[in-house]
């Protein structure tokens, strides 16, 4: 079976149906939780019936989403064609009916995904979601402190919802009490809901491997900001009362250390101030951003926000939004990639750990099962290992699904996603495709090829066009696939002789080899990062392209500096932003001349108060 089409079967068995049951005195939660993992559950009267609602509501919302693009039923249409006496014929009718009852019926298979999963610990109760399209992750937190009258047994499952249930949680009141009750059979004083027959969802490994890989990912450093609760408010406004046509589409965050944090609506270039306090970071930094309609989720809780807190990765990974309820926390994270997203390769690539010795992670994970939720400061003080191999292993806890990180308290908690450990291999690659790319680059298995970054042009205002050379040494052959990655790092102008792109172009994906050229390009870039910061690294560069941007304080408007290295050639370009350009070239007798100019230049930007802003073309 192919990667692609590969799946995880999971038996689920409820002994009832979850439901809210509403009475003029007093409401009942009742959650319905799987009952092949032992004794779990969590009892009590809750304090505050409003944000438990809102922030109940706000996660299955994030549960439900679905962006993905769907085609028309035009069955209708073509039946009003027939009784019009157009050229549509009976035939016509029952094929197209027959085509889209198969296509819906696979869409149904393939939208089988795991239920919400459910996480009693001693400090706090939680629940994980994970949306269809794969795009949106986001964790509930109740703490202890909301319920009176707390029962809990420890442990994780999963938690039965079903269509209605976001519908019928609308119906709690704040003046009447509130009790939830979830366990993993009805208890004698609670309503029993509609037996639930058991059933085999078959979940697929890439849907799986999304949710896995934004646990890693939340492992990894990140740069963090601020934000006050209007602020969150006027970004949704902005976006709820204007819509873009056109690219770019990115929420970019402005941060200078000292300075409030400013986001920025592209393609407006709509500067939204921020009110959350300085922003706390060494450097300045300036970040792009996607996915931005998906926060429109956290609209309900707004209301009962305290703060908002704002961890940034890199580009391609995800973005993860901090909503400080009191005693309720969520976490929002929106992955840098869609379903089938171009990127998700390369950044998938960066989230897998290398060469993590196996006792180490089976020590980490039993010390967090025996000593509760710790930082990993704690966990690498006391591992006897380097700070590199613990964060990698607890990587590889998270991506089989034992360790569980709580971005919003920093630590790093026991989550028994599975009843058995998910194999980390299985969800290596997204694709065959993907499966041979890696080959092509050299990492492992028969068929190791080579592949060569013969140009990356920088486009200015359009992206980066990259092209390359694959030796295929299976096919005996080498192509030269070629793309040009825009500024949103989607893929357009694409190109390679290879029989699968020959075949069926872009429709069905990149072939292996441009997977291969975006990793390769991928890694160069995080290796010249690497090397920039030193100065034996710097006589390596001889093409580079920089970007610098400052805000003017006065006028509110943005200017941007460009310096390209291109060997014996500095070139030179600056303006506002949305404005005309002025250029200027600079020819000099030596590469190393040239590259002395052009790192002089960018120290000059740096000291008159210009913001790095490279990463934001990736």
């Amino acid at each position: 079976m192919s990667t692609a089409t590969a799946r995880h079967p999971v038996a689920l068995n409820y002994a009832a149906a979850s439901d809210v049951v509403v009475t003029p005195d007093a409401s009942r939660v009742q959650l319905a939780l799987e009952g092949s993992r032992g004794t779990v559950g969590v009892s009590g009267r809750v304090k505050d019936p409003t944000l438990f609602r809102d922030a109940l509501a706000a996660a299955f919302a994030v549960l439900s989403s679905d962006l993905r693009y769907r085609g028309r039923d035009r069955t209708a249409y073509l039946a009003y064609l027939m009784k019009q006496g157009k050229r549509a014929s009976a035939q016509i009718w029952e094929a197209q009916k027959a085509f889209l009852d198969s296509s819906l019926e696979g869409e149904e298979k393939q939208d089988a995904v795991l239920d919400p999963v459910l996480t009693v610990d001693p400090d706090q109760v939680s629940l994980e979601v994970f949306s269809r399209d794969e795009s949106a992750y986001a964790r509930l937190a109740f703490d202890n402190s909301l319920f009176d009258n707390r029962e809990a047994a420890h442990g994780s499952t999963f938690l039965d919802v079903p269509a209605d249930l976001p519908a019928r949680l609308d119906r709690l009141r704040a003046y009447a009490p509130v009790t939830l009750e979830a366990h993993v059979a009805p208890s004698a004083k609670a309503t029993p809901g509609e037996p639930r027959a058991p059933r085999n969802v078959e979940v697929p490994h890439a849907w799986l491997r999304g949710f896995l890989q934004v646990q890693s990912a939340a492992t990894l450093p990140a740069t963090t900001c601020s934000i006050a609760p209007i602020d969150l408010y006027n970004l949704l406004f902005a976006l709820r009362t204007r819509r873009s046509k056109k690219a770019p589409r990115a929420l970019r965050f402005e941060l200078v250390p000292g300075a409030a944090p400013r986001l920025v609506l592209e393609p407006w270039e709509q500067v939204l101030e921020c009110h959350g306090g300085p922003y706390q970071g060494h450097a300045p930094a300036v970040v792009r951003t996607f996915g931005r309609n998906r926060l429109t989720a956290l609209a309900r809780l707004l209301p009962h926000a305290k703060s908002v807190h704002v961890q940034l990765l890199g580009p391609g990974l995800p973005v993860f939004w901090v909503i400080d309820l009191g005693v309720a926390t969520l976490t929002l994270g929106l992955t840098g990639w869609t379903e089938s997203g171009w990127s998700s390769a390369a950044a998938f690539d960066a989230l897998m750990p290398r060469d993590v010795p196996e006792h180490l992670a089976e020590k980490l994970r039993q010390r967090l099962r025996t000593d509760g939720p710790l930082t990993f400061d704690v966990l690498a003080k006391d591992a006897g290992a380097a700070k590199d191999q613990v964060r990698a292993a607890l990587q590889l806890e998270c991506l089989r699904g034992r360790v569980l990180f709580d971005v919003a308290r920093g630590t790093y908690r026991p989550r028994e996603l599975m009843p058995t450990p998910v194999d980390e291999a299985a969800l290596r690659y997204g694709n065959e495709r993907e499966a041979r790319a890696h080959r092509l680059l050299g990492d492992g298995g028969p068929g190791a090829g080579e592949v060569k970054l013969t140009q990356v042009h920088d486009l200015v205002g359009e992206g980066t066009r990259i092209q390359g050379e694959v030796v295929d040494r299976e096919a005996v052959r080498s192509f030269f696939p070629s793309f040009t990655l825009d500024l949103e790092g989607r893929v357009k102008d694409a190109g390679c002789g290879c029989p699968h792109f020959r075949r069926s172009g872009m429709r069905e994906g990149p072939c292996e080899h441009m997977l291969a050229l975006r990793l390769a390009y991928a890694r160069r870039r995080t290796e010249e990062e690497a090397l920039r910061q030193t100065p034996e690294g710097r006589k390596l560069i001889r093409a580079e392209t920089r970007s610098y941007v400052r805000r003017d304080p006065a006028t509110g408007l943005e200017q941007v500096y460009r310096v390209s290295l291109d060997g014996k050639v500095v070139a030179l370009a600056w303006g506002p932003r949305l404005g005309d350009s002025r250029h200027q070239r600079l020819w000099f007798d030596s590469d190393t001349e040239a590259r002395t100019a052009y790192f002089n230049r960018l120290e000059k930007l740096t000291a008159d108060g210009y913001i790095d802003a490279a990463s934001t073309l990736v």
